[in-house]
């Protein structure tokens, strides 16, 4: 994770989506994953007893499922955000090598 989970870190990430034009919602409800995104109606409404460090955890998740016009965020947040999709990238990524590592492993131990 890119952001220590602190009250700051949490209002540049709703600044982010407030400069996006979606709308972020904490409230209650029967959701699986802790969010609900309503891509139609640029809403995004999060489970409102998650803990901070969930709260930022699960921004983070939403952020790179969104198609956003970045032209339009702040220089701060243009910046947050291309952090994140790198991030984002760079975990995908390093997921990928280690199954391919475990698999070419597990490869070896059967030949011997």
């Amino acid at each position: 994770m890119i952001l220590k989970p602190t009250p700051n870190n949490l209002t540049k990430l709703e600044k982010l989506f407030e400069e996006a034009k979606y709308i972020l919602r904490f409230e209650k409800g029967t959701f699986n994953s802790g969010y609900c995104v309503l891509e139609h109606k640029k809403v995004v409404v999060v489970n409102k007893f998650l803990n901070l460090e969930g709260r930022i955890n699960t921004l983070l998740d939403i952020l790179p499922t969104l198609k956003l016009d970045d032209s339009v965020l702040s220089p701060e947040s243009h910046k947050l955000y291309k952090q994140v999709l790198e991030d984002k990238l760079n975990n995908v990524s390093g997921e990928s090598s280690a199954e391919t590592d475990a698999s070419d492993d597990q490869t070896a131990t059967e030949e011997a």
